[in-house]
């Protein structure tokens, strides 16, 4: 490739861009692009009681197909950098190893990516109108994916929209590799929906027990409801839908008070047999059948709950398998496992695949990914360019 990934990786990597900063990468990334001939947009998107978020989205190519490239440039915070073998924001290389903060998580799979992409650009002259250009290649860069999610990727998609600006498919670089690059790609995520359960009792000296109502006996008990029976027994492309409590909480310092309510928190990841309400539904069934006339108990949902969706096997999905195969070797396996992503977001305007980098690392102290999976993974990112307009284009 003329482009190299591992430069393109170490200059992000130098930029702190530590959500909600942009830390000076989407301003590289703009410039980059910008001179290989990529319309780009800065977007800086805003909310209530939420910092302002720096985003990008960058074209190259006039007419459809839109075969679009996503990721974030936010990372989480380094830690205390002198646990750190190198410094977190240096893109140290060592023994075939890039280390930093977001080598992994994303800025490993942006740069590989890019790199693909400004490729693609010099194949056609760095000429958008070129007559042999089969589509376009663009770019939908977040800096707000690490944090609240609130001014960054769902908003960008929104502000496309009112521009009448189409994607028609989506490889979103999250690490989806477990062990090796290429034994992985999601192709659907699970939908998560959070609650919070409380128990009602009444507040009492624990020597008259009597006078009082512990609400403790009665969250156990509905707690145990809510874990008796499996949600459901998984499907073809999802395993089974699994609740999790996470956290339970009296919030009584005193060892001769019996407390007034109890609090338990949960999350479920759900596949696609559930809606979020009809999730919601069946949990309040359960607490209303194991409670009966005995608990007392309110159950209230998180409102920013998220669906599951699938990319359905076919065309799309079939050519990443085989620009993976050629590239790495393996044929991976078709996940929908792991927790949630943006990808929860461009579901909703095209067909969205995961494939990226080992991410064993991320968010870790030493942070890191191999030079060589890198250079591969941009290779895998141009062996998807090629195949989706021998396939999509016109």
């Amino acid at each position: 490739m003329a482009a190299d990934p591992v430069e393109i990786l170490r200059t992000l990597i130098r930029c702190p861009s530590v959500t909600p900063h942009e830390g000076g990468a989407l301003a590289y990334l703009d410039a980059l692009l910008s001179n290989a001939g990529f319309a780009t947009h800065r977007v800086t998107l805003t909310g209530p009681d939420t910092p302002d978020v720096e985003n990008l989205y960058a074209r190259f190519g006039r007419r459809g197909p839109n075969l679009c490239f996503a990721g974030h440039t936010d990372v989480v915070p380094p830690g205390n950098a002198e646990h750190w073998r190198f410094p977190p924001f240096e893109g140290a290389i060592q023994d075939g190893m890039i280390y930093g903060r977001g080598a992994v998580d994303m800025k490993g799979g942006v740069a590989a990516f890019i790199a693909a992409g400004l490729d693609f650009a010099a194949a056609h002259g760095h000429d958008p109108d070129h007559a042999d250009l089969p589509g376009s290649v663009s770019f939908l860069l977040t800096g707000d994916e690490e944090g609240p999610a609130i001014n960054g990727t769902e908003k960008l998609l929104r502000w496309l929209a009112d521009r009448d600006e189409r994607t028609d498919h989506c490889v979103l670089g999250e690490p989806t590799s477990r062990a090796v690059l290429g034994d992985m790609v999601k192709i659907g995520r699970r939908g998560s929906l959070s609650g919070t359960l409380t128990v009602h009792g009444r507040q009492g000296h624990v020597g008259y027990p009597h006078l009082a109502e512990n609400p403790i006996p009665g969250m156990v008990k509905l707690l145990a409801a809510l874990k008796a029976e499996p949600l459901d027994g998984g499907n073809d492309h999802f395993q089974a839908s699994n609740l999790e409590v996470v956290s339970v909480d009296v919030g009584n310092p005193a060892f001769n008070v019996i407390p007034a309510e109890a609090r338990a928190r949960f999350n479920i990841r759900f596949n696609d047999l559930w809606t979020p309400d009809t999730l919601a539904a069946e949990i309040a069934r359960r607490m209303t059948t194991a409670a009966g006339n005995e608990v007392r108990f309110a159950l209230a949902f998180e409102e920013r709950s998220s669906d599951s969706f699938l990319t359905a096997p076919g065309a799309f999905v079939d050519l990443v398998v085989e620009a993976i195969r050629e590239a790495t070797g393996r044929r991976p396996e078709l996940s929908t496992t792991g927790g949630t992503s943006d990808a929860r977001f461009i579901k909703d305007c095209c067909p969205v695949i995961e494939f990226g980098l080992v991410g064993t690392s991320m968010h870790a102290v030493d942070e890191s990914t191999p030079i060589d999976e890198v250079r591969a993974l941009a290779r895998v990112y141009a062996g998807v360019l090629a195949r989706y307009f021998a396939v999509f284009g016109r």
